[in-house]
């Protein structure tokens, strides 16, 4: 195979990863050790977040012309990419709290469902608990009315039961 034909796989495989990506995320990993890179490798991979390091030519060509496109400009300096595909808040997440254990490890910039976000706003998306979290905070808010709804209804009626019960004996007294 020709150079440029390797090239353009490579390309084409950056291609395929983003394809259908819910998030994408460049970091500076530069200052990780080999200890450290293998730990958040292992932290993102069961996170189910894909992480890459391309040549930043390559992603600029993949880049181009997609949603991914705002990306571009970042690409400077050694660049690793985060590909989340089911939890879009997953990869910056995990990377977040990589880089609070891990000083050398710095966000560019990224992609979460289409919507460009530069540094803070990707540390800010960081900060959105998961999908399941949600959905269990969602179901906790939605059952505490209701179970407060129940227990009074109960009561009621175990009220009503009481003076059903006192009026129809003292009923049978007289």
């Amino acid at each position: 195979m020709a150079k440029v034909e390797l090239k353009q796989t490579k390309i084409d495989e950056i291609k395929a990863k983003i394809d259908g990506a819910s998030s994408v995320v460049l970091v500076d990993y530069r200052g990780l050790t080999v200890e450290e890179d293998t730990a958040l490798r292992k932290e993102l991979r069961e996170a189910n977040v894909e992480y890459k390091v391309f040549k930043n030519t390559m992603m600029n060509f993949a880049f181009d012309g997609t949603v991914y496109d705002a990306l571009k400009p970042h690409l400077e300096g050694p660049s690793a990419i985060a590909i989340s595909y089911d939890d879009a808040t997953a990869g910056p997440r995990v990377l977040e709290a990589a880089s609070k254990k891990y000083k050398a490890l710095e966000f560019k910039a990224g992609v979460v469902d289409g919507v460009y976000y530069d540094v803070a706003g990707i540390k800010l998306v960081a900060t959105i608990p998961s999908r399941e979290e949600l959905l269990s905070k969602l179901l906790g808010s939605i059952k505490s009315p209701i179970s407060t709804f129940a227990r009074t209804i109960k009561a009621v009626a175990d009220k009503v039961e009481e003076t059903g019960a006192a009026t129809a004996a003292g009923i049978c007294a007289e």
